[in-house]
């Protein structure tokens, strides 16, 4: 059974960065591709970026383009997503998910709890 713990999250102000963490366990998490998703509230989660087993390929959602970045180190069974010039907009709890380079997140089979990331004005 693959788990996924998020870590990294925070109040940061608009402008600012932070790095988020999904350290994984069980299984063979190093073949799987790898997603990170976002939900604020009062809204529907949504995909962030993904990326493949390798690292060789990402994809990002169009809103965060430009501004993160998700990596991933297998030797450490962990994922990254790095995030600068962060907006209020980007205000929500954040998820790591295994399996799929999917943008829907009903096609992922692992999902950690999430972690918070606040981002004030």
């Amino acid at each position: 059974q693959v788990q996924l713990v998020e870590s990294g999250g925070g109040l940061v102000q608009a402008g600012g960065s932070l790095r988020l963490s999904c350290a994984a366990s069980g299984g063979t998490v190093s073949s799987y591709n790898m997603g990170w998703f976002r939900q604020a509230p009062g809204k529907e989660r949504e995909f962030v970026a993904a990326i493949t087993w390798s690292g060789g390929n990402t994809y990002y959602a169009d809103s965060v383009k430009g501004r993160f970045t998700i990596s991933r180190d297998n030797a450490k069974n962990t994922v990254y997503l790095q995030m600068n010039s962060l907006k209020p907009d980007d205000t929500a709890v954040y998820y790591c998910a295994a399996s799929s380079w999917a943008t829907t997140s009903s096609l992922y089979d692992y999902w950690g709890l999430g972690t918070q990331v606040t981002v004030s004005s």
